[in-house]
C-alpha cells in the first residue's frame, strides 16, 4: 500500500493549532483521497467547527480524542507570539514536516529548556503512535492552544473508505434497501394491545425511537462489494456517532507504538502516561437556551430527570447513544424494577394479614397475659435477676407481623416470582437483540491487555537473554502460581477479617447487654435488648460501607496481579472476587442472627461461654425472627440511602467541585486563556472517566439478595427495593448523561456473567428460605403443636410446652442473681426456651422427645419445601419459552427475505450475462457475415468486433 506521510502543519490566526493532513490508505476497489491544505483562517473559527465537535474546517467529524500532557514554557509562549505575528516567513518554513506537531516545537527547541528524558520519551511515543494512526487511514488535528493550561488534544477523524473497512472488519449489521413488515396482531389480541397503548400513552417517553413499529428494515453485515444493497444516500448519517467512535477504538487498540521494542496500544500508553484520557465526544450540550437539538439533549430531558420518574425507560435511544452493554443494563434495571411492583403489592398484603390478626394471635395474647405469671430465668450472670415474660409483650405482637402462616405463602412466591423474572429477562433479552440486530452476534476474542503484552514482553526478552530464543511466549499457569497462591491467601483473610469483625460485634452485644442490666433505672433494664441489638446494627452497617470499599480495591488489585489475557476475562476474574467479598461482608451478620444466635447457649447451670466470662446470646421469647427483620431491614435500606445514593451524588459532586477549583487557579493564573470559550473536548476532559458497569450491577445485585435470600423475615424488602429502583434508575441516568465522559459503545447480546450470579442467588433464596422458615421463625414447632400436643385442637398452651423449667438451687456457684427478691418474692422454678426434661424427672436438663420431633419435622419441611419450590420453578423456566414465539417468526422471515434479495441479485447477474453473450454471438455473427474481401480490407473493424468483450 501507498501512503503519504506528508502532514501540511499551518498556524491559525486565532489560535496556535496544529492542524494535520493526511491521505488515507489506498483500499482495494476505492479512490484514494487527494491530500489537501487546510486552513482555519476563517472569521470564528470556533463556530465553524461547532465548537469542538469538527475539525477547523467544519466538514470532518471528531470521532475520538486523545488527551496528553505536555510542559508549556512562558519563552515557548513568547516565540509562538512572534511566529503569529510573522505569518509569511512561518508558511514558507513549514510547508513539509515529518510528524504532527514538530514543526512549532523544532523552532522553539533553541530557546527552550531541554525537556527531561522522560518527557522527551512520552512525546517520542506519541509521533510514533499518530504517525501509525495516519498509516491506518486515520486524519488527525491537533490542538495546544486550550483553556486548560498544559493539556494537548489530538482530535481524530475516521474518513469513510476507512469507516466501511473497520465496518466489514467487525462484520457490523447495517440497515439495507430492503424494508419489511412487521407481523401485526389481530382479533382480540390487537384490541387488547390498542387499549394497552391508549392507557400507557401517558407513561411513554416522547422519543422517535420509542414509537411502535410497523416496517424494520433487513440488515445484513456490511461490506463493501455489496454496498449496492445499503441505502449510502447519506454517508455522514449512515455510520452514527457511536459505530464510528467504536470504529476508531478498535483501531487504537490494535495500533502500535513499538519505540524501544516495547509494543504498545492505546492500553499501554495511558497506563504508562504517555497520554492523559482517552474518548470519544458526546453530542453537544444538554442545557442552555441556544442549544442545538441532539440525542444528549433527548435524555436528559425524556430519561435523566426525575421528573419523568413515572416513564419508560427510551431503551432504544439509549442503546443508539451508549451502545449495545449500557442499553442491556438499563433495560434489565427496568425489568427488574417492574417485576418488583406486584412483589411489593403481594408483600404489603402479608404484612397487612400480619397486622390484622395479630390480636387474635394466642400464643402472643399469651405472653402478654400477665396472669400467667411466668417467671423467666435470667439473661446474665450475677447482675441480671427474674424477669417477667409478660415483659416482652411487645417484642412478641411485633414479631406476628413477620412470622405468620402468610409468609410461608410469601416464601412460596417469591421463589416462584424470581424464576419467572429471569424468564422474564431472557424473553424481553431476545426481542431487544431482534431490534438491535444481534441475532447472529458472536463475540470475538478480544485484543490482549497492557500488562498481559508487558508481561509476555519481559518473559520473552529474559527468555532470550538466556536461551537466544524468539519464539512466541505466553503466560503459563507457572508464571500464575505466585498470583493464584496471592489470591487464595487473600481471600480466606478477607472472609476470615468479615467473620472477625462479626464475632466482635458479638462481643460488643454481650458486654453491653450485661453493662446496660446493671442500671439502676428500670426504663434502662426494659429497654436492654432493644438498645443492643439496633447500635450493634449501626455499627454492623458502617464496617459494611467501610469495608465494600476496601474490598472493591483489593478484588481489583487481586485480579491485576493474575494478569488476564483479554478484557472480558478481567471483568469476569474481578466480577467474582469483588461478588464473594461482598456477598461474604453483607449477609454475614445476617447470617449470624438468621442461624446461629441462639443456637449454641447452653441451659441456666451449664451456659455456653467465649472466653470463660461471656454468656452467649439468647433470643428474645418470640424469636430471633424479629430481630433478623430488624437487622435485614437497617442494612437494606442504609446501604441504599448511604452508598448507592448519597455515594453516587456526593462524591462526583465533590470531584466536580474540586476540577472546579483547581481549573478556577489555573485561569487566574492565564487571563488570556481564561477568555476564550471552551471546545466540547475540553468541557468532555472535565467529566469523570468512565468506570464500567461492575458497580452499578452489583448494588443491584446484592439488593437482590435482600429481597429473595431473607424475603420470609422481611416480606416489605421488595416495597423498599422498588422506592429505590425508581430513583436509582434517574440518578444513573443522570450521571451517564451530564456526569461522566461519553464511553465506549460496545456490542454484547446479554449481561454476561451476572445472568449465572442471579440464577444461583434465586436457587440459593430457595434453601436459605426453607431453613429460616423452619429453624428460625416458630412455624413447625407451632405445626407440631397443634396436630400432637394439643388437647382442644388450638394453640392454648403453645407457649408453656415451648418452656422448660430450671431449679435455681442448680445454679453454679457464682452465677445466681445478686438480687433475687427483684420481683418482690422469692423464686425457685424459673423458665427457659428449649425443649428439655424438668428438674423432677430422672434424667434432669436432658434432651426431651420433644426436641427431636421438632427437629424432624423441620428437616422434612425443608426437604419438602425445597424440592417442591424447584420443581415448580423448574415448571415455570420449562413452560415459558425463552425466545417469544412472534420474534422467531421475524428471525425465520429475515432469514427468508435475505435469501430472496441474494437470489434476485444473482438472477440478475446471471440474466445480464446471458443478454451479454447474446450480444457476443450476434456481433459475431455479423463479423463472419461481411466478405472475405471486406474483411480484408477492413481488419481494423473486424479487430474491434472481438476487442468488444475486453471493453466490456
Amino acid at each position: 500500500m501507498r501512503v503519504n506521510k506528508k502532514y501540511s502543519c499551518l498556524p491559525a490566526e486565532e489560535k496556535g493549532i496544529h492542524i494535520i493532513n493526511i491521505r488515507a490508505i489506498e483500499d482495494i476497489g476505492y479512490d484514494q483521497h487527494e491530500s489537501t491544505l487546510l486552513n482555519s483562517l476563517s472569521k470564528n473559527p470556533d463556530a465553524d467547527c461547532k465548537y469542538g465537535l469538527y475539525f477547523r474546517d467544519g466538514k470532518r467529524k471528531v470521532d475520538y480524542i486523545l488527551v496528553y500532557h505536555y510542559k508549556k514554557s512562558s519563552v515557548g509562549k513568547t516565540l509562538a507570539r512572534r511566529a503569529q505575528q510573522n505569518d509569511s516567513s512561518v508558511r514558507s518554513t513549514k510547508q513539509d514536516q515529518p510528524l504532527p506537531g514538530k514543526g512549532m516545537q523544532l523552532e522553539m527547541g533553541e530557546s527552550e529548556p531541554h525537556m527531561d528524558y522522560h518527557e522527551d520519551d512520552k512525546r517520542f511515543r506519541r509521533e510514533e503512535y499518530e504517525g501509525n494512526l495516519v498509516e491506518a487511514g486515520l486524519e488527525l488535528e491537533r490542538d495546544e492552544d486550550t483553556k486548560i493550561h498544559g493539556i494537548g488534544f489530538v482530535k481524530i477523524h475516521a474518513p469513510w473508505n476507512v469507516l466501511c473497512r473497520e465496518a466489514e472488519f467487525l462484520k457490523l449489521k447495517m440497515p439495507t434497501k430492503k424494508m419489511y413488515q412487521i407481523n401485526q396482531t389481530h382479533g382480540l389480541l390487537k384490541k387488547i394491545n390498542s387499549v394497552i397503548q391508549k392507557i400507557t400513552e401517558p407513561i411513554q417517553p416522547k422519543v422517535a425511537e420509542h414509537k411502535p413499529q410497523t416496517v424494520k428494515r433487513l440488515s445484513y453485515p456490511f461490506s463493501r462489494e455489496k454496498q449496492h444493497l445499503f441505502d449510502l444516500s447519506d454517508k455522514d448519517s449512515f455510520f452514527d456517532s457511536k459505530t464510528r467512535s467504536t470504529i476508531v477504538y478498535e483501531i487504537l487498540k490494535r495500533t502500535t507504538c513499538t519505540k524501544a521494542k516495547y509494543s504498545m496500544g492505546i492500553t499501554s500508553l495511558l497506563a504508562n502516561g504517555v497520554y492523559s484520557a482517552a474518548y470519544p465526544l458526546h453530542d453537544g450540550d444538554y442545557e442552555g437556551e441556544n442549544v442545538e437539538p441532539n440525542d444528549r439533549k433527548l435524555l436528559c430531558e425524556e430519561w435523566a430527570s426525575y421528573g419523568v420518574f413515572y416513564k419508560y425507560q427510551p431503551i432504544d435511544l439509549v442503546r443508539k447513544y451508549f451502545g449495545e452493554k449500557i442499553g442491556l443494563y438499563f433495560a434489565w434495571l427496568g425489568v427488574y424494577t417492574q417485576m418488583l411492583i406486584p412483589a411489593s403489592v403481594v408483600g404489603i398484603i402479608v404484612f397487612l394479614y400480619g397486622c390484622a390478626t395479630v390480636d387474635e394471635n394466642i400464643p402472643s395474647m399469651e405472653m402478654c397475659d400477665q396472669r400467667n405469671n411466668i417467671t423467666m430465668c435470667p439473661l446474665c450472670d450475677r447482675t441480671c435477676s427474674y424477669w417477667k415474660m409478660s415483659s416482652a409483650c411487645a417484642t412478641a405482637r411485633a414479631s406476628h407481623l413477620f412470622d405468620n402462616p402468610a409468609t410461608v405463602f410469601f416464601s412460596v412466591f417469591m421463589a416462584l416470582w424470581a424464576a419467572t423474572f429471569m424468564e422474564h429477562w431472557k424473553r424481553k433479552q431476545m426481542r431487544l437483540n431482534y431490534r438491535w440486530d444481534l441475532t447472529g452476534f458472536e463475540e470475538e476474542e478480544d485484543h490482549p491487555r497492557a500488562e498481559y503484552e508487558a508481561k509476555v514482553l519481559e518473559k520473552s526478552l529474559r527468555k532470550e537473554h538466556k536461551h537466544k530464543e524468539t519464539d512466541k511466549e505466553k503466560l503459563t499457569w507457572k508464571d500464575r502460581f505466585p498470583a493464584y497462591l496471592t489470591n487464595f491467601v487473600g481471600i480466606i483473610f478477607m472472609v476470615g477479617l468479615t467473620f472477625a469483625i462479626v464475632f466482635g460485634v458479638i462481643i460488643y452485644r454481650i458486654s453491653t447487654a450485661a453493662a446496660l442490666a446493671i442500671s439502676s433505672t428500670p426504663s434502662g433494664r426494659s429497654s436492654v435488648r432493644v438498645t443492643v441489638t439496633a447500635t450493634a446494627v449501626i455499627i454492623n452497617l458502617v464496617v459494611i460501607i467501610i469495608l465494600d470499599e476496601v474490598y472493591g480495591c483489593i478484588a481489583r488489585w487481586l485480579t491485576q496481579i493474575e494478569v488476564p489475557k483479554t478484557d472480558k476475562s478481567f471483568e469476569e476474574r474481578l466480577i467474582f472476587k469483588a461478588f464473594l467479598l461482598k456477598f461474604v461482608n453483607a449477609y454475614t451478620p445476617i447470617f449470624y442472627v438468621a442461624f446461629f444466635k441462639g443456637r449454641f447457649v447452653g441451659r441456666p447451670g451449664d451456659y455456653v461461654y467465649i472466653f470463660h466470662s461471656f454468656r452467649m446470646e439468647e433470643c428474645a421469647p418470640g424469636g430471633c425472627l424479629m430481630e433478623l427483620c430488624i437487622q435485614l431491614s437497617i442494612i437494606m435500606l442504609g446501604k441504599q440511602l448511604i452508598q448507592n445514593n448519597l455515594f453516587e451524588i456526593g462524591i462526583p459532586k465533590m470531584k466536580k467541585f474540586i476540577r472546579y477549583l483547581k481549573l478556577k487557579r489555573r485561569r487566574s493564573l492565564d487571563h488570556e486563556e481564561h477568555m476564550k470559550k471552551k471546545q466540547r473536548y475540553e468541557v468532555d476532559y472535565n467529566l469523570e472517566p468512565f468506570a464500567g458497569l461492575t458497580p452499578e450491577y452489583m448494588e443491584m445485585i446484592i439488593q437482590f439478595g435482600f429481597v429473595t435470600l431473607f424475603v420470609a423475615s422481611f416480606p416489605l424488602a421488595p416495597l423498599f427495593a422498588l422506592l429505590n429502583n425508581i430513583i436509582e434508575i434517574r440518578l444513573d441516568a443522570k450521571k451517564f448523561v451530564t456526569e461522566l465522559r461519553r464511553p465506549v459503545a460496545v456490542r454484547a447480546k446479554d449481561i454476561g456473567i451476572w445472568y449465572n450470579i442471579l440464577r444461583g442467588i434465586g436457587k440459593l433464596a430457595v434453601i436459605i428460605n426453607a431453613f429460616v422458615i423452619s429453624f428460625t421463625s416458630d412455624f413447625i414447632p407451632r405445626l407440631v403443636y397443634l396436630y400432637m400436643y394439643s388437647e382442644n385442637g388450638t394453640m392454648h398452651g403453645f407457649v408453656n410446652h415451648t418452656l422448660s423449667s430450671f431449679n435455681v438451687s442448680d445454679f453454679q456457684a457464682g452465677t445466681a442473681p445478686n438480687d433475687p427478691l427483684d420481683l418482690g418474692y422469692e423464686v425457685q422454678i424459673c423458665r427457659y426456651k428449649d425443649y428439655r426434661e424438668p428438674p423432677w424427672s430422672e434424667n434432669k436438663y436432658d434432651i426431651s422427645k420433644d426436641f427431636w420431633a421438632v427437629l424432624a419435622a423441620r428437616l422434612a419441611f425443608v426437604i419438602v419445601f425445597q424440592n417442591l419450590v424447584m420443581f415448580m420453578s423448574d415448571f415455570v423456566d420449562w413452560i415459558i419459552p425463552d425466545i417469544p414465539k412472534d420474534i422467531s417468526q421475524q428471525i425465520h422471515k429475515e432469514k427468508v427475505l435475505m435469501v430472496e434479495v441474494f437470489m434476485r441479485e444473482e438472477q440478475g447477474k446471471l440474466h445480464m450475462l446471458e443478454t451479454w453473450k447474446d450480444k457476443e454471438k450476434r456481433k459475431g455473427e455479423n463479423c463472419n457475415n461481411h466478405s472475405p474481401r471486406l474483411s480484408r480490407s477492413h481488419s481494423g473493424s473486424l479487430s474491434s468486433c472481438h476487442s468488444y468483450p475486453l471493453d466490456v
